[in-house]
């Protein structure tokens, strides 16, 4: 009897080239979604550093065309601003009263411009101590200084606080804006590009450099090089403005 040998007709199921060229552009189109998601975020979070820091310096100057003297630094602030009850010496140095370190005054820029009504919020009576501002001071809490949007307060003092390239020293002493710490390094580098000149140690923006709630180790992972670090940016950085 003749054995009758029959191949098995049944297909086995897979994917067609078509599908797969489909499921890949889905994943790129859901990888492009992301990439760009976090684009708009990062543009968002620099567009609002940037609102904050040129919302100071309208406050800054326009105080300054009204009264003719720096907020903090006003001496008859007590009598032409409701509320406050304290002057600064009028030297036209903030945080610098008849030649010594005041940490008073840097306190009072901010409840001078509250008072005038060029900047919004609630600043406590600076002759309490837990109101007084170091002079270098990076991590300045929202209830005494304005909050960076990244939950720091922003510090007006006359100092030097600026990187410079090659570890040439400190520029010389100017009225600073220093931004407060834990800002992302690749925000501020986005800032400085949108700004400045787009470099951490040129400029009249630049990355800042050790003070008080400020340590070495974290300004070493802001920077590669001279420039901002892009590669594996660090959360945890501060910028200092010259244009007061």
């Amino acid at each position: 009897m003749a054995l009758k040998i029959t191949a098995d007709t049944r297909k086995q199921s897979g994917f067609t080239l078509i599908e797969i060229a489909i499921v890949l552009v889905i994943i790129g189109l859901l990888l492009g979604g992301v990439l760009k998601g976090q684009q708009l975020i990062n543009t968002a979070r620099v567009r609002a550093l940037d609102n904050n820091i040129n919302g100071i310096t309208s406050a800054w100057f326009s105080f300054s065309d009204r009264y003719r003297a720096f907020p903090g630094d006003y001496a008859q602030a007590s009598t032409n601003l409701p509320g406050i009850t304290n002057n600064g010496d009028g030297n036209g140095l903030v945080g610098d009263k008849a030649g010594s370190d005041d940490p008073i005054e840097r306190a009072l820029v901010w409840s001078d411009l509250q008072a005038a009504g060029y900047i919004t919020g609630s600043y406590p009576d600076p002759t309490k101590p837990s109101t007084t501002i170091a002079n270098n001071e990076y991590a300045c809490p929202i209830t005494a200084c304005p909050d960076n949007g990244f939950g720091q307060g922003m510090v007006i003092t006359y100092n030097s606080l600026q990187q410079q390239p090659g570890g040439a020293g400190q520029p010389p002493k100017a009225h600073e804006l220093i931004s407060g710490r834990a800002i992302p390094s690749d925000v501020l580098a986005e800032l400085d590009r949108k700004i400045d000149d787009g470099t951490a140690k040129a400029g009249s923006m630049r990355l800042g450099i050790g003070g008080a709630g400020w340590d070495d180790a974290a300004a070493t992972k802001c920077l590669s090089g001279n420039n901002y670090e892009m590669q594996t940016p660090s959360g945890n950085c501060a910028a200092v403005f010259r244009n007061f």
